[in-house]
């Protein structure tokens, strides 16, 4: 077996051949890299470089290595196991045709997967997995030659995805990205709407591995699109000074919004901001009930003084049956300074966020980010028809949401309508 060296300082790149050439072949009996590192005892850097080959300072941005990778030498030979078994030691992570006729001589012995571990010298959980996958299927014995033939037709890699392979399933979660769903969204609403079709089962990260690997066309989407901040950092956010009331009329400020409308159980509150293009030529007004995420747009245009503002919320308000008429939520921009008489046309009552607070109307943040998609801020807003703008709504209304356990906006509003009438 191969000795660490006692001297430990700097050899340079002519003097660790034994080194180099029994990381060789331990990786290539399938040992980790990680894990052959700490035999050899080297840094895991060494070891990838070994492998890989070595990037030049000149060939950093062309891709190109000055050093190829090297190439395995010939297997070293290992000593028995201490136990007397005659097996080799497990210096790979894949089970031998020996190890596998051992398996199947204890466990039919009626040793368990402790015991059986124990005289391989591997984990209980590796006999453990080999048993439930390898067992044959027909007859409940596990058979060492055919469990070694599985285990070998599965080890191939790369393996063709999910995705990929299941055109349905392709086709589902294409139309769902394309209706600007999320892939947790898409994931959970694919799990719930078909509970007994395991096969169109996925987990989110696979659909973002669809969408990460170009060339693969398991998913036609680009990757910014689907990561909805287009960012890959934080945003640092600054705190300003405490402004002063700019209204006439006086605020009510959201430490006095009555108690039923924290726990989101009664529905009804809404939560209000505008959008705002760049230079602030143009807006869109933004609603949203806290109970059920449902949005609605109001076409400002233009015009986003107090008036205009006030007359576009009455207006939709006044579209809504009574029972969802209750406070609105809104922060302390010039837009509401006629907050008073909104709350005389519709009887509802406007409350005003802290400054610098935007947590207190969280729903409103979210969905703000989420419309940011179809109206990014250095466009014109002007331009967006009430239909449009009607349709973007719809479209939000119909994506299944995590906080309504993957019901949607839509269905929501749908249920506490039924129940109501």
């Amino acid at each position: 077996m191969f000795e660490v060296r006692e001297d430990r300082s700097p050899q340079g790149p002519t003097k660790l051949l034994a080194e180099r050439r029994t990381y060789l072949d331990l990786v290539a009996q399938g040992m980790g890299t990680a894990q052959a590192c700490r035999v050899v005892g080297i840094n895991r850097r060494t070891g990838h470089r070994w492998r890989h080959g070595r990037v030049s300072q000149a060939g950093r941005n062309t891709g190109r290595c000055s050093a190829p990778p090297s190439r395995a030498e010939p297997e070293v030979p290992v000593p028995d196991r201490p136990s007397g078994t005659g097996l080799p030691v497990p210096v790979t992570r894949f089970l031998s045709p020996e190890e596998r006729l051992l398996i199947a001589d204890l466990a039919r012995a009626g040793h368990g997967p402790r015991e059986i571990g124990r005289r391989l010298g591997r984990p209980a959980s590796t006999v453990s997995r080999e048993l439930g996958r390898n067992t044959d299927p027909a007859s409940g014995e596990y058979l060492p030659h055919t469990a070694h033939a599985r285990a070998m037709a599965r080890r191939p890699r790369p393996k063709p995805g999910k995705i990929a392979t299941t055109p349905e399933l392709r086709d589902l979660i294409q139309g769902m990205l394309d209706d600007r769903c999320s892939p947790e969204q898409a994931s959970n609403r694919l799990r719930r709407d078909h509970p007994d079709r395991p096969e169109l089962h996925v987990v989110h990260e696979t659909i973002y591995q669809a969408l990460y690997v170009q060339g693969r066309g398991e998913l036609r989407r680009e990757l910014k699109a689907a990561l909805r901040t287009g960012r890959t950092q934080r945003k640092p956010r600054g705190s300003g000074e405490q402004r002063q009331p700019r209204f006439t009329a006086p605020m009510v400020m959201i430490s006095d919004r009555p108690a039923e409308a924290d726990d989101r159980a009664v529905p009804g509150h809404w939560e209000g901001d505008l959008i705002i293009s760049e230079n602030g030529a143009s807006a869109i007004g933004t609603l949203v009930e806290r109970a059920t995420r449902y949005v609605m747009l109001l076409h400002l245009g233009r015009s986003r003084t107090a008036e205009h503002v006030r007359d576009a919320l009455i207006t939709t308000i006044q579209t809504l049956p009574e029972h969802l008429r209750r406070p609105l939520t809104w922060d302390q921009g010039a837009e509401m300074a006629r907050h008073h008489e909104f709350s005389i046309a519709t009887a509802m009552p406007v409350y005003f966020c802290d400054p610098h607070a935007p947590w207190q109307r969280g729903s409103n943040e979210n969905t703000n980010g989420l419309l940011r998609e179809y109206f990014p801020k250095s466009t014109d807003l002007s331009v967006h028809t009430p239909e449009h703008l009607t349709a973007v709504a719809a479209q939000l209304n119909r994506r299944p949401r995590k906080t309504l356990d993957w019901d949607t906006p839509a269905e929501r509003l749908t249920t506490l309508l039924t129940k109501t009438s």
